[in-house]
């Protein structure tokens, strides 16, 4: 158990340091860090199946974790760099990332209590905070593009922000990282592959490559969500993740 937590206690340790880095103006480094923040995420959860360490103790602890790195550190992070100058609804804007964060995150804790399901219901805060960082890390130097609407990139943040923070809420299915062993590489070859092309994509293109992937997995459960919504209206099929998914 030990060996999961010090992953989770990382993730924490660089939410904060965001939030800090982020209040003495040093916006980049803090984005970054809530990327880093994402990869001791993966990485508590893949250490917890490799050494069998799962527990609710460090279900617990990861959730209080993500909070702060995926919900207070991101919304913090928006604020600082746009949304303060919309005043007192720039605040409640922000506030929506650690409320939706802290919802979803309750919710999951609840439902994996009671049975594990092989995908994600709802955006997985750690990709809703990952892809405002990475928005950030491309926009900030690229705000010229802008120019051309009412509040410049605010215009295209808040309709972004308010669809993530919906998402994080939502009942939509998202990708889940497997368990590392051979029956699930066979079962879940696809989603392997995948996994691959994600991480040449952001390791070549860095944070053009995280918007690409993001973009892509957001719109993946979209998509899938529309499917889900058409099969339940005009089919008899109660279910359709139950034909594999």
């Amino acid at each position: 158990m030990v060996v999961p937590s010090f992953f989770t206690l990382m993730n924490l340790f660089c939410g904060f340091l965001s939030i800090l880095l982020v209040s003495e103006g040093n916006l980049k480094m803090g984005a970054w860090l809530i990327v880093l923040a994402g990869m001791f995420d993966v990485l508590d959860g893949f250490m917890a199946r490799l050494t069998n360490g799962t527990s609710e103790f460090g279900m617990e602890l990861d959730s209080l974790s993500d909070i702060v790195s995926f919900g207070v550190a991101p919304g913090f992070l928006i604020y600082t760099f746009a949304f303060n100058e919309l005043a007192i609804a720039g605040i409640l804007l922000s506030a929506l990332a650690p409320i939706c964060g802290a919802i979803r995150l309750a919710r999951f804790n609840v439902e994996t209590k009671i049975s594990e399901i092989d995908y994600f219901r709802g955006l997985p805060s750690p990709a809703f905070a990952i892809m405002l960082a990475a928005l950030y890390l491309s926009f900030s130097n690229r705000l010229e593009w802008f120019d051309g609407l009412n509040q410049g990139v605010i215009s295209i943040l808040i309709p972004i922000f308010l669809l993530l923070s919906i998402l994080m809420v939502s009942t939509i299915p998202f990708d889940k990282v497997p368990k590392l062993d051979r029956q699930s590489v066979k079962q879940y070859k696809s989603r392997f592959i995948l996994l691959f092309i994600y991480f040449v994509t952001i390791v070549l293109f860095q944070d053009i490559g995280l918007i690409l992937v993001f973009s892509f997995f957001v719109l993946k459960g979209l998509l899938l969500g529309l499917y889900i919504f058409w099969k339940q209206a005009f089919t008899d099929d109660p279910d359709p993740l139950e034909e594999g998914y």
